[in-house]
């Protein structure tokens, strides 16, 4: 595909000004581990949630949900659409207890909760399970987009794509720490999100659709496009929208979305300024990952199931695309390639920024991980400031060779990696909701919990027969993940149980720093209104999904429906704000 001169000059634009707010940042990244890691906790809400937004807005996300449209219509997207539960429950009972903590990683929360050589153990095994196995897999499946996009565009191998984006990510989220990935997300966000709305407005031009009008009744997308399943038809309404809803969403441990709150979604927390910031931070963050950003992708993949209705086509078209990489979720890149030159240019700079700043975030929070919770917790107690920050920029380019690596060799289209990351942590997801307030949880709860949900997955993935456990009612993948989400559920509260709680010292402790508003009724404490936090979930939740089913209503022509769900988000989300204030 050939870009003008003015595509380039977009794209040198962008790299020229990332690498300007990379250097500047480095300058206070470089003066201690925690200005390298939480930019020395002082960072305003709205730019922290921005960063969240940006994050998740990665170059795998578009592919992932084109891949589910196509596949089973727009109502798949609840396999991720559940998460927002627990988002809410995040921003409104943990965020507050996070920044309260005052920890610098949230690997650091283990020896607060819990105490002995079984929370030191799990402090430093997750540091390297997570650090590097888990997100070397996210960073994988992402870079892996960043492959299938360029071989669509640029028309580059899958190693010159991963050796030229390895290089310029590693390079400037070495340099400027999270205070420079965080500038430089606000800066991409806008661009990525123009990028993508423009991407749909291109897709919808096109004259074999014919516009929004001709989209929607096409008969290639009439059977795509219900929002909610069909509820005549039992498996697909149990396994895309019940056990979501039901199970999904307090039961799976997934990056971006834990219970509770976690990995970089935590590094965020802590590093704001103080506790109102932590909870506007995450809040703009749900509103925008789960109402904003989904409509201009899903309209793409509706789109490019009436100019390439399956694989077939797509080869037929792109027949240097390599065999290993042919999947429904190639459609978005592909779609791409009908963009007019000029416009090009600033639809790739979206792409990569998308992608950037997913990496830049995901190196600089498995770095922390390696740094603080491995590195100086166990190899080197006295390493100095300066130490640290220079084994944090080493270990960011060793995870970005890892993840290079495994999106060269192992992963295959983003709905795998998906399922793989979701397996992982089916079932230790109440872990993370309870812990903070039960205080019969220890540290080998989540030691077995984790060990076990690791071996379900392997197992279910590996060995188990693909299509073996699908019924007339669930489909495979919903059987395997209810097998490890009941299987560990059950093995880690028998644990629990059977096992002694910590120490009164430690729960004291622990108590007296965090002060939960609900649970521990053994102490004595201050406590604030635990009913009035799940109210504001409820409604938050309300507010957000309003306004996704509101935008998507409005696209589909549901006008009056479509503003009266917007009215309720408004009213909604207005309330949940004023409630914040107090």
């Amino acid at each position: 595909m050939k870009l003008i001169t003015l595509d380039w000059f977009i794209i040198g634009g962008f790299f020229l000004i990332v690498l300007i707010i990379s250097i500047v940042a480095s300058k206070s990244a470089g003066k201690s581990k925690e200005e390298y890691f939480l930019a020395g906790k002082s960072m305003p809400w709205w730019l922290l949630g921005v960063s969240m937004v940006a994050t998740t807005f990665s170059a795998d996300t578009p592919n992932l949900v084109t891949g589910f449209v196509r596949e089973s219509g727009v109502a798949k997207n609840w396999a991720w659409w559940s998460f927002l539960i627990t988002g809410m429950i995040t921003v409104f009972i943990y965020a507050r207890l996070w920044r309260r903590s005052g920890i610098l990683t949230d690997l650091e929360f283990y020896e607060l909760r819990y105490s002995g050589k079984a929370a030191s153990f799990l402090r430093g095994f997750r540091a390297l399970y997570l650090g590097i196995f888990f997100n070397c897999l996210i960073m994988g499946s992402v870079t892996l987009a960043a492959i299938k996009i360029s071989s669509i565009l640029f028309g580059l191998s899958p190693l010159h794509t991963v050796i030229i984006a390895s290089t310029i990510v590693a390079v400037y989220s070495a340099l400027g720490g999270i205070k420079g990935v965080i500038w430089t997300d606000f800066f991409q966000f806008s661009i990525a999100l123009l990028g993508a709305i423009y991407a749909a407005y291109v897709s919808l031009s096109q004259p074999e659709v014919g516009g929004l009008k001709g989209l929607l009744v096409n008969d290639a997308v009439i059977g795509k496009l219900d929002i909610v399943p069909d509820f005549s038809n039992t498996s697909v309404l149990i396994s895309m929208f019940i056990i979501p809803l039901a199970v999904q969403w307090w039961s799976v441990w997934y990056p971006g979305a834990e219970p509770g709150g976690g990995g970089y979604i935590a590094q965020r927390m802590l590093a704001a300024k103080n506790e109102k910031h932590a909870v506007g931070a995450t809040l703009f963050f749900n509103f925008a990952h789960y109402a904003l950003r989904p409509w201009p992708w899903i309209i793409v993949a509706l789109a490019s199931l009436v100019l390439f209705p399956d694989l077939e086509s797509i080869k037929q078209a792109f027949p240097e695309i390599n065999d290993q990489y042919l999947g429904n979720d190639i459609a978005y890149p592909v779609m791409l390639t009908l963009l007019s030159p000029g416009w090009l240019g600033l639809v790739l700079a979206s792409l990569i920024a998308a992608y950037m700043s997913t990496i830049s975030t995901h190196l600089n929070w498995g770095s922390s991980y390696i740094v603080n919770d491995f590195y100086q917790r166990f190899l080197k107690p006295e390493a100095t400031e300066k130490e640290m920050v220079l084994v944090g920029r080493a270990s960011t380019v060793v995870l970005m060779l890892v993840a290079g690596l495994l999106s060269l060799t192992v992963l295959e289209n983003a709905t795998q990696a998906f399922n793989i990351l979701l397996l992982s942590g089916a079932g230790t997801g109440a872990i993370f909701l309870l812990r903070w307030f039960w205080w019969r949880i220890n540290a080998w709860t989540e030691i077995v919990g984790m060990i076990v949900a690791t071996i379900n997955a392997f197992v279910l993935v590996l060995v188990v027969p693909e299509g073996a456990l699908g019924n007339d009612y669930i489909d495979d993948f919903t059987m395997k993940l209810l097998i490890a989400t009941g299987v560990t559920s059950v093995v880690w509260i028998a644990t629990t149980l059977f096992t002694k709680p910590e120490s009164e010292e430690t729960l004291k402790k622990f108590v007296d720093l965090i002060r939960p508003s609900f649970g521990w009724k053994k102490f004595s404490y201050e406590r604030s209104s635990f009913g009035n936090s799940i109210l504001s979930v409820f409604l938050g939740a309300i507010g957000v999904y309003s306004a996704l089913f509101g935008i998507g209503n409005v696209v589909y022509g549901n006008l009056l429906l479509g503003f009266g769900l917007l009215v309720i988000a408004t009213l909604s989300m207005v309330q949940v704000l004023n409630w914040m204030k107090k």
